[in-house]
C-alpha cells in the first residue's frame, strides 16, 4: 500500500477542504521527546471516512495552517485514541486545544474494555484484528521512512476510523456518550497543558508541609523550569527532582551552602546560573509570607477505614461488573477513601451525577448497613439486608 504523504502547505491545505465537510477527523501523532523538553512533533496521521494522509511536519514546505483550521472547527469531531498527548503537541504547536475531540480510550472505558485499554487491544476487541508493532520503536524524526514505518504510523488512525462509529452508535445506545463527554472536559481546559514555572512545585510531592520549605521549593522548581524551557531540555537534566527537594530542605543561601549538598551536581556551585538559584532562594526565604504557597491543610481520617473502603471496593466492582462499565470511569481510589470516611459529605465525583446512580447511592446504603456482600459458593454478590 502506498502511503499519501504530504510534505507542502499546499498539499495539506487540498487535503483539508477536502475534509472540511466531513462529521469526524481521526488524528495522531509521532513524536520525539527524549532529551528536549518540548516534544518534537514527527509525524501527524489524519483520516476521515474517505481519505487518509500523513503529514510532514519536518518538511521545509510545510506549514501546518491548513490542519489548525480544521483542528478547531467545532463542526467537525476530532478522534483520537489517549488524546493528552496530543493535544498537548497542537497546544503547544497552536496555542489552543483542538475542540472538539472524542478520546476512544475514555469511550472503552464507559463500554466494559477495562481501563486505560490499549490502542492494540482495542483493534482486537472492535475489529478482531492484529496490530503489527514491528515499527514502534522508530526514531521518527529520521528520513527516508520507510514504507513499512509509514504503514504502521497510518494504521493508528485507519483502524480508529473502523471502530469509531459502532462506538458511537452504541454509546448513544446504552445512554453514554454523554459520559465520554463529561470525562473529557478536563483535557480540554489550557491551563493543562500551560507551562507556568511559578506553578511548576505542583508537580513535585510535598515533602514537609512548612511555609519555608514551600518557599525554596516553588522558587527551585521554578528557577529549574525556566531553565529546561529557555534550553528546551528535560527537567531531570537542568536539576533532578532529589536534589530539588535537598535544596529546599536544607534552605541553602550561598554557592558554599548550595555546594555542600549531595544531591547538587559537582561544581555546579561555578555556573551562573547557581549564582540565580541562590537569589531565588534568597528572595523566596525574605518573603516567605507572600511568596510561598499555602500549606495543605492535613485531612484527618478517620481510624480503621482499611476494611470499610476495601468493602466499598468490592462494592464497586461488583456495580461496574454489572454495568459493563470500567471501574476507574466510576470511582477513584481518592473517591472510595473519601467516602469511606466521610460518607455522604464526601465531596467527591462518584456521588454526584451518573456515578452516584450507578455506585454512589449504593455505596451510602453499604455505609448504612442496608446492602452487604455476601459469598455464594465461589461468587461474591451484594444484597440488600
Amino acid at each position: 500500500m502506498t502511503i499519501q504523504t504530504l510534505k507542502t502547505t499546499e498539499a495539506l491545505a487540498a487535503f483539508c477542504d477536502k475534509a472540511r465537510n466531513k462529521d469526524f477527523l481521526c488524528v495522531d501523532t509521532e513524536f520525539m521527546r527524549e532529551s528536549t523538553f518540548y516534544s518534537i512533533l514527527c509525524l501527524i496521521q489524519i483520516s476521515t471516512d474517505e481519505d487518509e494522509a500523513i503529514i510532514d511536519p519536518l518538511s521545509k514546505t510545510m506549514d501546518l495552517a491548513p490542519l489548525g483550521e480544521l483542528l478547531f472547527d467545532a463542526s467537525i469531531t476530532k478522534v483520537m485514541h489517549a488524546a493528552r498527548q496530543d493535544l498537548e503537541i497542537f497546544f503547544h504547536h497552536f496555542g489552543k486545544v483542538p475542540t472538539p475531540v472524542f478520546d476512544t480510550q475514555i469511550a472503552a472505558m464507559a463500554l466494559g474494555f477495562g481501563d486505560a485499554v490499549s490502542y492494540q487491544a482495542l483493534v482486537k476487541g472492535r475489529l478482531e484484528q492484529d496490530l503489527d508493532k514491528g515499527a514502534r520503536f522508530t526514531d521518527w524524526s529520521k528520513r527516508p521512512l520507510s514504507n513499512k514505518q509509514l504503514n504502521y504510523a497510518m494504521g493508528d488512525v485507519t483502524h480508529l476510523r473502523d471502530f469509531y462509529p459502532g462506538m458511537v452508535k452504541e454509546l448513544k445506545e446504552r445512554k453514554r456518550l454523554a459520559w465520554v463527554e463529561e470525562e473529557m472536559q478536563p483535557q480540554m481546559q489550557a491551563s493543562l497543558y500551560e507551562n507556568n514555572p511559578e506553578a511548576s512545585w505542583e508537580r513535585l510531592k510535598i515533602r514537609r508541609p512548612k511555609r519555608e520549605y514551600l518557599a525554596v521549593l516553588k522558587a527551585v522548581a521554578a528557577w529549574r523550569e525556566r531553565k529546561a524551557i529557555d534550553r528546551n531540555i528535560p527537567r531531570r537534566r537542568v536539576l533532578k527532582d532529589d536534589a530539588v527537594y535537598d535544596i529546599a530542605q536544607n534552605k541553602p543561601r550561598n554557592l558554599k551552602a548550595l555546594a555542600a549538598l549531595r544531591g547538587v551536581p559537582r561544581g555546579f556551585e561555578k555556573s551562573e546560573t547557581a549564582k540565580v538559584l541562590i537569589k531565588d532562594i534568597n528572595y523566596a526565604m525574605d518573603n516567605i509570607e507572600t511568596y510561598a504557597p499555602p500549606v495543605p491543610k492535613v485531612q484527618h481520617m478517620p481510624p480503621n477505614i482499611g476494611p470499610t473502603a476495601e468493602m466499598l471496593k468490592t462494592l464497586l466492582r461488583l456495580r461496574t461488573e454489572y454495568e459493563d462499565i470500567a471501574p476507574r470511569l466510576v470511582a477513584s481510589a481518592k473517591d472510595i477513601e473519601q467516602i469511606a470516611a466521610f460518607g455522604p459529605k464526601a465531596d467527591v465525583p462518584a456521588l454526584k451525577g451518573w456515578r452516584r446512580d450507578v455506585f454512589g447511592d449504593d455505596a451510602l446504603k453499604m455505609l448504612r448497613g442496608e446492602i452487604a456482600l455476601k459469598l455464594d459458593g465461589r461468587k461474591v454478590t451484594a444484597f440488600e439486608t
